[in-house]
């Protein structure tokens, strides 16, 4: 199929736009329809894709601003692909999974532009083309906070947006500069990565860069200190938003890191792996120690997502394949689990209309297939071997041990702590007898939510038996990637951190 990724961007939106004139009572059939035939169609791009070709394939490019070198360029490669498969199932199983909802037609056309948004940012080569999409993302969010959040929603949503609109105008800054930069070498404007992946710039210009572009990635991951705005947005955003949220839109950070940061800046990338990694151990350990110290179910789930993101920024700064394939892999896993987490919080929360865990007790009598499926949910979320967790989460500790085997360890307390926090909640919120009357009514699941739920445990457990078919596409590109990085480092430092990390992933 010719321009499938055009396809997969607009679609979307032009069904939004027709959904207007779509009856209420149609709305949700119609919905679940386009965001049915959107993962069908990110399905066949992954079919259709060649997992032994590295670099980019299904490539559009149309001349937008010739002057300027803004051109309408896109592509695909192992590293996004699995993104642009995942934004597809979380749409569309959050519409399944949608409750009743006051204004249900604007929420799932909010959620349809929002998922345009998210699959333009995975696709674009263009940096303003990039840009834009990764800008117009904040709209539909905003909104989905915003109207159909909790008490403090307006506090959330702006908070949200303002950190995040922050962190990009900064971004921005440090997109322009690339590009006058490449107009000063190239003699002409251009503001494709692809071309930028071509600039040899002196150590001191890619350290100012690299911070400019870490600033707007790290806020959207959300890196600490930058990660105060996550609580709020996910603590008063309704189920869906959390789960889209949690899913894909924080992935646009650590995906920037791999697609920007790396290739475009290995030298100033290997200068601050350190702080960097200072950084995402504060991000696990922290916020894995508040976690525990949650008594709301959402604010649990909220808190562990920083710090298995924490992991994703060590893998992903490990410089070497097995790392940074283990930091994709864990973006898809972590999409996966969190988003089926927010999930079952919200199936409890749509029957009591709260998430304390000090108003539950004894839920796995009342509500077994609740109970089972939220258990699996936990044990992939703290990377239980067998499950889709322990892949990324292994992989990433596993790269970054051959930077800092003392760091790793650090590192790896996520597991521990993870199960201590995740287990704690189950225990306290399933097992026991049943101490509060209202709890001994609660119906289990039914059909809609088994079939938005069910889906995800078969994931996780058949990509945690077998994750080759992902596995090795992104390998490939990955070890592109690094042999690139390798081949551009300036510094006897970077050479060595890159060379090692890849001979030794050559050597296995």
């Amino acid at each position: 199929m010719e321009n499938i990724l055009s396809v997969l961007i607009f679609f979307p939106l032009v069904a939004a736009l027709l959904g207007f004139v779509v009856r209420k009572e149609s709305i949700r059939v119609y919905g679940l329809t386009v965001a049915a035939i959107e993962f069908l169609l990110t399905l066949w791009l992954w079919f259709a894709f060649d997992p032994n070709n590295a670099g980019f394939q299904f490539i559009e490019y149309i001349p937008l601003v010739s002057d300027f070198g803004i051109n309408y360029y896109l592509g695909v490669d192992g590293i996004s692909l699995f993104l642009v498969v995942m934004t597809g199932l979380i749409t569309l199983i959050g519409i399944i999974g949608l409750g009743d909802v006051k204004r249900l037609k604007n929420m799932i056309l909010s959620l349809l532009v929002l998922e345009t948004a998210m699959v333009g940012v995975f696709v674009s080569l263009d940096a303003i083309v990039f840009y834009l999409f990764w800008e117009f993302s904040l709209v539909p969010m905003l909104y989905i906070i915003g109207y159909w959040g909790g008490e403090r929603r307006l506090y959330a949503a702006i908070k949200f947006f303002l950190y995040t609109f922050t962190g990009s105008l900064i971004m921005l800054v440090g997109m322009l500069y690339v590009a006058y930069i490449y107009q000063s070498v190239a003699g002409v404007w251009s503001f494709s990565i692809t071309d930028w992946y071509a600039l040899v710039l002196p150590i001191s210009v890619q350290k100012w860069l690299f911070w400019a572009f870490f600033i707007g990635f790290a806020i959207k991951v959300p890196m600490f200190p930058f990660h105060t705005w996550l609580p709020y947005a996910h603590g008063q955003a309704p189920t869906i938003g959390s789960v889209i949220l949690a899913a894909v839109l924080l992935k646009m950070g650590t995906y920037g890191f791999v697609r920007f940061s790396l290739p475009m800046f290995p030298d100033a990338s290997v200068a601050y792996i350190l702080p960097v990694a200072v950084l995402a151990i504060i991000m696990i350990i922290y916020t894995a120690m508040v976690a525990y110290a949650q008594e709301d179910m959402k604010q649990v789930i909220a808190y562990s997502s920083i710090s298995h993101m924490g992991v994703i920024i060590l893998g992903t700064f490990a410089m070497n394949a097995e790392g940074i394939t283990g930091s994709i892999f864990l973006m898809l896993s972590h999409g996966i689990v969190s988003g089926a987490l927010f999930l079952l919080v919200g199936v409890i929360y749509d029957r009591r209309h709260t998430k304390l865990m000090s108003e539950f007790g004894g839920l796995a009598a009342v509500m077994p297939k609740y109970a089972v499926i939220f258990g699996i949910m936990l044990m992939a979320s703290v990377g239980l071997p067998l499950t889709i967790g322990f892949v990324g989460e292994y992989l990433s500790l596993a790269g970054f041990f051959r930077i800092s085997p003392i760091m790793t360890l650090l590192g790896g307390t996520s597991i521990i702590l993870g199960a201590i926090y995740m287990l704690s909640l189950y225990k306290k919120s399933f097992f026991g007898p049943v101490t509060k009357e209202e709890n001994k009514k609660l119906t289990d699941l039914n059909g809609r939510e088994l079939a938005a739920l069910v889906p995800l445990v078969a994931i996780v457990i058949w990509l945690g038996v077998y994750p080759k078919p992902v596995l090795v596409p992104i390998d490939n590109s990955v070890k592109a990637l690094v042999t690139f990085m390798e081949e551009k480092a300036q510094t006897p430092e970077a050479k060595a951190i890159i060379h090692v990390s890849t001979s030794t992933k050559e050597a296995k």
